[in-house]
């Protein structure tokens, strides 16, 4: 075993969550502090100087640091990146706000659509053109770039996003742009799409390279701030960066592609329910799972098949209405498939013109607060209702390094909700937890039907700070049986971070019909892709012997809008077997969607190459084993289940002392430091042999809590 620890460090909205493995034994320890929105560096220093102070443990004893945040995506969101400005063919100008004229609602004549990030002055046209086949039409106008990159050095833009017509299948009018930038504009940092993303649709792709553009600078001083501190406490090792489909990378390849963490954290919390699920004891699931993820700001969920998250290409961040498709700024990326299902623990309830409840998408954050943290918020939050509710104890919240007012909440609650409605403040505040869990129910299984997926399959792994607290809630709404609650499941996402491979996808794009695929230049385009994925693995410090390699092309029937993902291997392309590829295009098709088109011809939309180091292992089954008590009982607390049962009195566990096989019959709570499990009355739990809580639930109709 190697000597040294390991840590991942999660930044999210209200909490920065670390968990670190000690690599001699496997060991885990936890920590949460709250998150410094300013300037998060200060929350992530804070919380190593914590976690390593209570272990006893020198900085010097670190061996690597992998890091998730969600600066990229606060940065859109907030509109705090860089000024940027863009470079684009002649006659594409407006490209950001033509998109692809489709209407995410159809019937709102005001329909709001984002504001772009470059505003128009800033944006540029050039003289060129290339066909969709690689080939030039009109030579690129270099003096006209000259004038434009004067432009540009003589203001204050930081950023600039070249992103031309086809450039997925010929760069050298990017490239070339790039160099006349870097003579005339030295100081700007400059972004091709041929880079960021070398695929079809230049409105996803011109968008995705300004988005990288305006996030660069701001997250490259983040990570020499993070750096320089992280130098200063004692700790010289290399950082490693989180992406959002599910793999690791070195800072050094973060600082070219911060577009690709928008979903980082979000991502390490699916690879730990993965993860989770491979040990959880006596058969209780080794199924398919729904990860539920729960935090303060947001909450998703993710289908994870056979022990592997659903991924895709395509993602939306900083959506003006929340689960509505097209109305976000669109990026095409390599991201586990989620979808983000309602709100966190801080958001906001309020009440909208018709009296409804609505919970979000305003969130209180890490500052104020909620307004039980007592830091100046005001507004009724979810925390807040279910604090009122009895589901979080005002005295242990972080294990008691930090006091809940309950009074507080009483008053927003309230002041915001139930005056206005006439209700009792214990009623306003079910209506609020109620409402979130019922929006959160109904998008989970929404997006399990839209992947040709039945819900009732799944068992539900909740994660998160306040996942575990709504799980049961929302397991009743959606008929599922069964729930799997693990140790440290406030800090899920950082955990997921220590068992994730170094990994990164390379992209190239390039629409060819099956039939005219010239199989020898794939190969080489493939290689290449290869090679490049491989230098970055080692550059991370794998192997080369340990670096898997696996191929996926993007296909679809010719005339149709939407991909699926394909498997190959090097074997059918050597072979140069178009049928084989079809058949294999076929069986994902029909999976999927349930029929085939065997007389329709079939395209390659686009290449990808996953190159990959070995999976880290660490045996959760032992990881938070600690020494167990017959004695863990911490009295009972007054819980509200609906108005059919009201308050009951139920008792509270400390989870940490709960022992292997205890059975447990009806509603109660198990405390931890970073999280809190409710389960309803009629449940019948039990602690597996990894430590995990299973439940099972009652029918829905034994259980008010619905």
């Amino acid at each position: 075993m190697a000597n040294g620890y390991r840590l991942g460090v999660d930044i999210g909205g209200t909490f920065t969550d670390l968990v670190m493995v000690d690599l001699s034994n496997g060991k885990l320890f936890d920590e949460k502090v709250l998150t410094t929105p300013d300037d998060p560096s200060l929350g992530v220093i804070e919380g190593v100087e914590k976690i390593l102070k209570a272990n006893n443990i020198h900085p010097s004893k670190l061996k690597h640091i992998i890091h998730g945040t969600t600066l990229v995506a606060n940065a859109i969101i907030e509109r705090r990146g860089s000024k940027v400005a863009l470079i684009t063919t002649q006659g594409f100008r407006d490209i950001q706000e033509i998109g692809t004229e489709l209407r995410y609602d159809t019937y709102d004549l005001f329909m709001e659509m984002p504001v772009p990030l470059v505003t128009r002055l800033w944006r540029y046209e050039v003289s060129e053109r290339i066909r969709a086949d690689g080939q030039i039409i009109t030579a690129l106008d270099e003096s006209s770039v000259v004038e434009v990159a004067r432009a540009i050095a003589s203001s204050d833009v930081d950023a600039v996003a070249v992103s031309l017509l086809h450039s997925y299948q010929n760069p050298s009018h990017e490239r070339r742009i790039r160099e006349i930038l870097k003579q005339e504009a030295p100081n700007a940092i400059v972004c091709i799409s041929s880079d960021v993303m070398p695929e079809i649709g230049e409105y996803e792709r011109t968008s995705t390279t300004i988005c990288n553009a305006y996030v660069l600078p701001t997250f490259t001083r983040y990570l020499a701030r993070l750096t320089r501190r992280f130098h200063e406490m004692g700790i010289d090792k290399e950082l490693y960066l989180m992406l959002s489909d599910g793999g690791t990378v070195h800072e050094s390849t973060a600082a070219i592609y911060p577009i690709r963490l928008v979903q980082s954290g979000p991502a390490g919390g699916v690879q730990a329910a993965a993860a989770i699920n491979k040990v959880v004891a006596d058969g209780d699931s080794q199924g398919d799972i729904l990860c539920f993820d729960m935090g303060g700001t947001t909450a998703k969920a993710c289908l994870v098949e056979d022990g592997n998250p659903m991924h895709a290409n395509e993602f939306e961040v900083a959506r003006i209405f929340r689960g509505k498709k097209g109305s976000g700024i669109p990026l095409k990326i390599p991201v586990i498939d989620m979808i983000e299902i309602g709100a966190g623990g801080g958001s906001i309830a309020h009440l909208d013109n018709l009296d409804l409840i609505q919970v979000g998408p305003q969130s209180a954050s890490a500052d104020p607060g909620p307004a039980c943290y007592g830091l100046g918020g005001l507004g009724a939050t979810v925390t807040d209702a279910d604090l009122i509710l009895g589901y979080l104890a005002a005295d242990n919240f972080l294990g008691g390094d930090m006091q809940l007012d309950i009074e507080a909440s009483k008053a927003a609650v309230k002041n915001t909700i139930a005056d206005p409605l006439g209700l009792s403040i214990v009623d306003a505040a079910w209506a609020i937890h109620e409402t979130v869990n019922e929006s959160m129910a109904q998008a989970a299984a929404i997006h399990a039907l839209e992947k040709a997926k039945r819900i009732t399959d799944y068992t539900m792994i909740p994660i998160g700070g306040a996942g575990p607290v709504h799980a049961c809630n929302i397991a009743l709404k959606l008929n599922l049986s069964k729930i799997v609650c693990p140790p440290g499941a406030g800090v899920a996402s950082a955990l997921g971070f220590l068992v994730s491979p170094t990994s990164f996808t390379t992209v190239q794009g390039g629409v060819v019909p099956l039939s005219r695929l010239n199989f020898k230049k794939a190969i080489r385009q493939i290689l290449d892709m290869e090679a490049q994925g491989r230098k970055l693995i080692t550059a991370a410090g794998e192997s080369e012997s340990s670096i898997g390699v696996k191929v996926l092309a993007s296909m679809r029937y010719i005339g149709q809008g939407y991909n699926v993902e394909v498997g190959m291997t090097k074997a059918v392309l050597i072979a140069e077997d178009a049928e084989a590829i079809r058949q294999l295009f076929e069986a994902v098709y029909l999976t999927q969607f349930g029929r085939i088109e065997p007389d329709m011809a079939v395209e390659i939309v686009s290449w990808r190459v996953v190159t990959a180091g070995p999976t880290p292992e660490i045996d959760l089954a032992v990881a938070r084993s600690v020494p167990q008590s017959d004695d863990c009982s911490k009295g009972h607390r007054q819980i509200y289940f609906g108005p059919k049962n009201g308050f009951v009195s139920a008792p509270v566990y400390a989870r940490s002392k709960v022992q292997v096989g205890r059975e447990f019959v009806g509603a109660a709570i198990f405390e931890e430091r970073e999280s809190t499990i409710v389960v309803p009355p009629g449940s019948h739990s039990h602690v597996d042999k990894a430590l995990n809580l299973i439940i099972n639930l009652p029918v829905k109709d034994e259980v008010e809590f619905s």
